[in-house]
């Protein structure tokens, strides 16, 4: 490429590189890091310019298609905790729920009577 390129030439790549931001700004990623400060959403990693391709946008409910402007779907997660949101995705639809059964909350209180058992 040369370096004497007549004006109409650079400012039509000029044009072009706006057009083209403008266009991206539009796009979900780029809202969401505009609406939420560069940190990931899980392991609380803080991201800058030089690092900030390591952050990812989740989508809540896995459908990359709603994407509403404000964000509620959206998530920053680094790659690692993107990459571990889906794969326990993948093992709930596979194998069901990896959550254990709920169970009750103990209620035995072991200091109970202990100003009873402290006069003996």
């Amino acid at each position: 490429m040369s370096t004497n390129q007549n004006p109409s030439k650079l400012d039509k790549v000029l044009a072009e590189a706006r057009d083209y931001k403008a266009s991206r700004e539009k796009g979900y990623r780029e809202q969401a890091l505009k609406l939420y400060p560069w940190v990931c959403g899980r392991c609380t990693r803080e991201f800058t310019h030089k690092n900030l391709s390591e952050l990812t946008v989740h989508h809540r409910d896995h459908n990359h298609d709603n994407n509403p402007s404000d964000g509620t779907n959206w998530e920053l997660l680094c790659l690692y905790c993107h990459d571990n949101e889906h794969s326990r995705f993948e093992e709930l639809i596979r194998y069901g729920s990896t959550k254990e059964a709920k169970q009750e909350a103990a209620t035995f209180n072991p200091f109970a009577d202990l100003k009873a058992m402290m006069k003996k």
